[in-house]
């Protein structure tokens, strides 16, 4: 059996506070209502975890997740960048939280070996469509592709092609609704920059999704859709968004990979193909930030998922958990790696999935 491996991850947010303490910080100015010098949210870490010398290299952020990464050893490493790279000074007018890194910084993704960045959600535009054509052509320089936002509509619609040689290709489409608040502003245009906004999550935009999915496959290819959907703090799974789900992997698509949440949410295996409803948050700069502590946003995970390349059905799933700790991923105690075993296990059960944890604290997904 030849085999593609994945890395799939929720939120990468590397701007304001974590982009402060890179080597190249953006003007730290703010236009939040409670902040307005992007230093503070180091302030506010450093004040509840401790002093960070400043500045850190690239790998920093990374932290233990490097060399699980290189254990694993991906075909392909997929995020979802939730930050703009940029040096716009030009906000996103009524609009509460601005996302920035510097370019200058970009080497951070670089040091992850990120081979694709999806882009369709509710921060790529916060420093408008000045600040989303620096971050497309940051991206590039460096190597990295992208896929949900674009100069126009049939970019904003491309997926990123990853080639995998000897294994084929894999096809990332990048979508997102405005249930995760993207502004309907934002939505891209024949003419105008932005990210492809879906109209609503029926099954007639499912459906027309896989037409778009069908007509850019090749034998082989393995199809991946990234949604960026629903709220931030809950662990319910909306009925349209299974529909929505389910439909797009009974017209092919061998992979789900919603995100939004700023906690990790219920994994589902259908029709022997992957389902991740909320990968939760992997980095941000929250960490000195209180309020929804019980939902542990501390806590992410690595999803590591091997396919089939032939029929791009799941052949496995591990889980390796993280926690962020001086905006930095560590590896959790046993404690914390058990509680998300547990919660996971009380997500996933009503959908067929079992979490299963091993003695290294990692955790398996089983599914018959």
């Amino acid at each position: 059996m030849h085999e593609i491996r994945l890395f799939l991850c929720g939120d990468v947010m590397t701007g304001r506070g974590i982009d402060q303490l890179l080597r190249h910080p953006s003007d730290p100015m703010l236009y939040e209502s409670y902040v307005r010098d992007a230093r503070e949210y180091v302030r506010l870490v450093e004040r509840v975890s401790g002093r960070i010398p400043k500045p850190v290299d690239e790998t920093y952020i990374w932290g233990a997740a490097l060399a699980e990464l290189d254990r694993f050893e991906p075909d392909a490493r997929i995020i979802n960048l939730e930050t703009s790279i940029t040096t716009s000074s030009r906000p996103w007018p009524a609009k509460d939280v601005h996302y920035r890194m510097h370019p200058g910084n970009i080497g951070c993704l670089a040091a992850a070996k990120i081979d694709c960045c999806c882009l369709a959600n509710n921060h790529v535009l916060d420093w408008g469509h000045e600040g989303l054509r620096e971050t497309l052509a940051s991206l590039t320089g460096a190597g990295i592709r992208t896929a949900g936002a674009g100069l126009n509509t049939p970019q904003a619609q491309a997926p990123a092609v990853l080639p995998i040689p000897g294994k084929g290709r894999v096809l990332v489409f990048a979508l997102g609704s405005d249930t995760s608040g993207i502004p309907r502003a934002w939505s891209a245009m024949h003419e105008r920059p932005g990210v492809w906004l879906l109209p609503d999550l029926s099954l007639a935009t499912a459906e027309r999704i896989s037409e778009t999915v069908r007509q850019v496959r090749q034998p082989g290819d393995i199809a991946i859709v990234s949604v960026h959907w629903g709220g931030n703090w809950d662990y319910t799974v909306p009925a349209e968004q299974r529909a929505f789900a389910h439909r797009l992997i009974d017209l092919g698509v061998n992979v789900v990979h919603g995100h939004s949440s700023h906690h990790v949410k219920a994994i589902e295996i259908h029709r022997d193909r992957l389902i991740l409803y909320g990968c939760g948050d992997l980095l941000t700069d929250y960490e000195g930030i209180g309020g929804h502590e019980a939902f542990r946003g501390d806590l992410g995970l690595l999803y590591l998922a091997t396919l089939d390349c032939d029929s791009g059905t799941l052949v496995r799933l591990q889980l390796v958990p993280q926690r962020t700790h001086r905006f930095r991923l560590m590896r959790p105690s046993r404690v914390d790696s058990r509680w998300l075993s547990d919660r996971l296990n009380a997500e996933s059960s009503p959908f067929g999935t079992r979490i299963q944890r091993d003695a290294e604290g990692h955790l398996r997904v089983i599914f018959l």
